[in-house]
């Protein structure tokens, strides 16, 4: 598996949000949640909309299987406030566009967040992007908890 450290630049961080917002509110809170909650990306696509109405989110771990409270941020209260407004709250947070109610795949999604990325860095291959943009999860964690935008 490569390691690569998290994107740290808050410049960087903030134009990756706001090409997202121009291009899919969904793929912008997507990113906005990853990089608020430090939660890997397979539980994050099993969150619903009642799961953004509390300041926290309990869930069971995909990979671990640990029982897991994350507090938001008070960005991503307030953006998920926004986001969710109108949805119902059986309702995934990042739906599919295919189908009824059905979370975006993780594999889909990967591909095509990687060649997104790849494009707003002007990286010539998906190496030199995945080198730049991967983690490691003992630097995500303490980048997690040291971390504010």
């Amino acid at each position: 598996m490569n390691f690569v450290q998290p994107i740290r630049d808050p410049e960087c961080i903030f134009y990756i949000k706001r090409f997202l917002k121009e291009q899919s509110e969904r793929n912008h809170m997507l990113f906005v949640t990853g990089i608020n909650s430090g939660l890997r990306i397979s539980d994050i696509l099993e969150l619903r909309v009642r799961d953004a109405k509390r300041p926290y989110f309990n869930l069971i771990e995909k990979k671990t299987k640990k029982k897991k409270r994350i507090d938001m941020t008070p960005e991503l209260q307030r953006e998920l406030k926004v986001y969710i407004e109108g949805k119902e709250d059986h309702e995934y947070l990042f739906k599919s566009r295919e189908g009824i109610n059905k979370p975006i795949s993780r594999f889909s999604k990967q591909t095509k967040d990687l060649a997104m990325l790849q494009e707003i860095f002007n990286h010539s291959d998906q190496r030199t992007t995945l080198r730049y943009i991967g983690i490691n999860q003992d630097a995500m964690n303490n980048a997690m908890k040291k971390f504010k935008i």
